[in-house]
């Protein structure tokens, strides 16, 4: 069943300037697909004609009308006075109305054995129970605790949070309200890690379809099982996550530009074929109608476009020479903010060529550690050192420029002391061409202000480079030039991020801050996980064995006869349904084909949740 059906939508803002062009596709029921394209390309656009705040200028979009549909940028006005709380517990309303109406049967009852009030009850407790009602609270906790709403937070009023704790309330809002179909626009934007973590363990269970405009790299590979890329108006289709894409895409094209050279090739003979006929063929009729029979042919080869591609940086920050083992050294370092203890006693020393990666929940004193170690607070306690060489750049994670309105070229000359040559020049390095170096910076987008900065940053030769959420609200193009720009420093880095993919990719050293503590971690961030995952179950492992000791008996050997053959039954459903996967990506374009596979995915999955429950009852 097809839950959003696209169909030849076009939509402008400007007479001639299509953001969409005609886009056609169908997303089935319990899909979850991941919306790519860079900023502008009409994402955020689609969302809201889905949802009805925009209507298209041709085409339409059709969803089924029993399916609830919820988009998070959307944030609902609410009466004045309500609290979070208030916000969350609005979710729940229908099961709230059974339950008052449940109380009112149960008063009529007292005073009267009608049977249909009994049936109406009865229908009533059926429906509160299926629906969770009986856990209402819980799942307010569950849900606030995952995406790390606080309890202190849930009794404020909800009109005095900022857009970013607006919009963490109103994701738990959308899926306490157990909503059929799920618009999320950037809903990894104001999360941490450990609330994303839970959002994508969330969302592998949820069984409606899901819709995700994200920059997050390591959420959409969790997340999503197709992929839609927006591009001039048009979507193509992936099928498979976002790691899935990167690689089709390359492949498609390399195979373009296969085709493409190939044509250029051959047409190229052609043409010199079809000279030479021309030459010899004066007053030869045969010759000359072969020359122009090979011109059609040229003009039936040559079919294919030369696939364009972005163009990496030619940039690079500039590297000063490093002299000497300590870039920095921290002893004792304390810092209390508005009455909380956000470290105290940090003892840590950073050398020469380390890549360090700041993480930890928000609100546990990243940025203020960072603003300490640059000079722009000043700890309770303690002393930071530099070391003497040591020249420190920093990208803050709120770009600002304090004159917006001048020109790129202008801020370079006027910031940099450099010619205006020389401005353009390292303006070019960094994607800046032709009219756009005399854009003024308050037209540039987020991730255009960010390269720019970036820009900036390389007057100077730098040993020491910190970077603050060098990634946030950058669309995924954005983040890879940044990543460009950062790759080959050679030197010192620090830098506080939520973007896993960033920080997998260059922390050599994690600092995580917790608890008022700083654990610091040397290795990867994909050892660093990997050490965390098995501390936690090296912890839980005492009390889990404690609970199986108790709780179940030894099995019989009739028992242990059961769970091999449905460990054998659930292998072949495993690998019944990978080679559906393989299948759908094979057809990932051809909906009629995607609804069968769907079909039968739908089938094979029920059964393997059948016997996976039969196989919890009976394992110890």
């Amino acid at each position: 069943m097809v839950d959003i059906s696209i169909q030849n939508v076009t939509k402008a803002f400007e007479e001639g300037k299509d953001i969409l062009d005609g886009l056609t596709f169908d997303i089935n029921e319990g899909e979850h697909v991941g919306l790519l394209g860079k900023n502008g390309a009409g994402k955020t656009t689609l969302f809201r004609i889905i949802a009805g705040e925009y209507e298209t200028d041709e085409g339409e979009v059709v969803i089924p009308k029993n399916k609830k549909l919820g988009l998070i940028s959307q944030i609902p006005k609410y009466p004045a006075g309500y609290t979070v709380e208030d916000v969350l517990i609005c979710a729940q309303q229908r099961l709230l109305d059974i339950r008052a109406r449940m109380e009112a049967l149960e008063r009529r009852m007292g005073e009267s054995d009608a049977p249909e009030l009994l049936r109406e009850y009865d229908a009533l407790a059926f429906d509160y129970e299926r629906s969770g009602g009986y856990d209402l609270e819980f799942e307010r906790n569950r849900v606030a605790n995952g995406l790390e709403i606080p309890r202190s937070q849930r009794d404020q009023l909800f009109s005095t949070l900022s857009g970013g704790e607006k919009t963490r309330v109103n994701l738990a809002r959308l899926i306490l309200e157990d909503t059929d179909i799920l618009l999320l626009d950037e809903p990894t934007n104001h999360l941490d890690i450990g609330a994303t973590e839970w959002l994508e363990a969330y969302l592998g269970k949820y069984k409606g379809t899901v819709l995700i405009i994200s920059h997050d790299r390591y959420f959409l590979d969790s997340a999503v099982t197709r992929t839609i890329e927006i591009s001039n108006g048009k979507a193509e289709f992936f099928g498979g996550n976002y790691s899935f894409y990167v690689e089709e895409k390359e492949r498609r094209y390399q195979e373009q530009l296969k085709k493409y050279e190939w044509e250029q090739a051959e047409a190229k003979r052609l043409q010199e074929s079809a000279d030479r006929l021309y030459q010899w063929g004066t007053g030869n009729k045969n010759l000359m109608k072969k020359s122009f029979a090979i011109q059609s042919r040229i003009e039936r080869i040559v079919q294919t476009e030369r696939p364009a591609k972005e163009k990496h940086l030619s940039a690079r920050f500039g590297e000063r020479g490093f002299h000497g083992d300590e870039v920095l050294v921290m002893k004792g370092v304390s810092k209390t903010f508005e009455g909380k203890k956000l470290f105290s006693d940090v003892e840590l020393t950073i050398t020469g060529g380390e890549r360090i990666a700041l993480i930890g929940d928000n609100g546990t004193g990243k940025s203020t550690l960072i603003k300490i170690i640059l000079d722009e607070l000043r700890p309770d306690a303690g002393i930071v050192k530099k070391g003497p060489s040591v020249k420190t750049a920093y990208l803050p994670q709120l770009i600002h420029f304090t004159h917006p309105y001048r020109t790129l070229v202008d801020t370079l000359v006027y910031e940099d002391g450099c010619t205006p040559q020389t401005a353009r020049n390292r303006l070019g390095g960094f994607k800046f061409y032709g009219e756009d170096v005399f854009k003024q910076v308050s037209d540039l987008s987020g991730g255009e202000q960010s390269r720019l900065r970036l820009c900036a940053l390389m007057k100077d030769d730098v040993n020491f480079l910190i970077l603050d959420e060098p990634t946030n609200h950058l669309d995924i193009v954005s983040r890879e030039w940044i990543e460009e720009a950062v790759e080959d420093f050679g030197e010192t880095l620090l830098f506080v991020s939520h973007d896993r993919y960033f920080i997998n990719r260059f922390a050599t050293r994690v600092w995580e801050l917790e608890g008022g503590r700083i654990n610091d971690f040397r290795g990867t961030y994909e050892k660093y996980r990997a050490t965390k995952a098995m501390q936690t179950k090296q912890e839980s492992a005492p009390k889990e064995a404690r609970t199986v000791r108790k709780e179940k008996p030894k099995r019989a050997g009739s028992t242990e006869k059961q769970i091999a053959r449905l460990e054998r039954e659930i292998a072949a459903l495993e690998e019944s349904l990978k080679k559906l996967a393989e299948q759908k990506n094979e057809f990932c374009a051809d909906y009629e084909k995607l609804m069968e596979l769907d079909g039968e995915e739908a089938a094979l999955q029920s059964q393997l949740d059948d016997k996976y429950d039969a196989w919890a009852a009976l394992s110890p």
